[in-house]
């Protein structure tokens, strides 16, 4: 396949990107910073960008099977990357004609009972609220693009390569549950997910 990954530089961005290649896909990685990455592939090429230029997004997208988005950003509530930039992804995703989507958002969202979210409990760290309602308008924008979409949504993330002895499930937190998860975990579950589709249109809780 040919894959868009957004967030290229983070975390999970690089994960993907040496797990994608491994795997035989062809990369384009699009970020800020990703001329920092200290990783070469014919099957990758590096794409310097800003996630709310529309040309530039769709340029990226347009050819493409599929995309992966690990955006992240401060954790005060005024960057607005993780939710508006998701939103032009999946706007331009639809004019390429591009239908599936697989990002990354966070433990927040997921669901503790069926009517309540985790980030709307007393005992949710309040320090993360923020962040989490730009997560929460993201997976509104996931959800009126109508495309196929899967959210991962991790605890605690550890730098780390992949393990691939996590949990998982769809809405709510997965059992047992360390709420901590390694960077190349969530790469591989988001890598094995575009193969397997279990999750179209679904968010997923995952851990250790």
């Amino acid at each position: 396949m040919k894959l868009a990954i957004f967030g290229a530089s983070g975390q999970v961005g690089l994960q993907l990107i040496k797990q994608a290649v491994w795997r035989g896909h062809t990369v384009k990685a699009f970020g800020r910073n990703v001329f920092t990455i200290k990783f070469e592939d014919e099957k990758l090429e590096l794409i310097k960008g800003a996630v709310f230029d529309e040309k530039e997004v769709y340029d990226t997208i347009n050819g493409c099977d599929a995309v992966l988005s690990t955006l992240g950003g401060s954790i005060d509530g005024e960057d607005k990357t993780r939710s508006l930039g998701i939103k032009n992804i999946t706007t331009q995703m639809k004019k390429a004609g591009v239908k599936r989507i697989i990002a990354v958002g966070t433990y927040g969202i997921l669901n503790i009972t069926d009517d309540k979210l985790i980030m709307e409990m007393d005992s949710y760290p309040k320090q993360f609220l923020a962040v989490g309602q730009k997560h929460l308008k993201a997976l509104q924008y996931l959800k009126e693009s109508e495309l196929d979409w899967t959210f991962v949504c991790p605890p605690a993330i550890v730098d780390g390569g992949p393990k691939g002895t996590y949990h998982l499930n769809k809405k709510f937190p997965p059992a047992p549950n360390t709420m901590k998860i390694s960077s190349g975990d969530i790469a591989q579950f988001m890598l094995n997910e575009l193969e397997k589709n279990n999750y179209i249109q679904c968010k997923v809780g995952i851990s250790f």
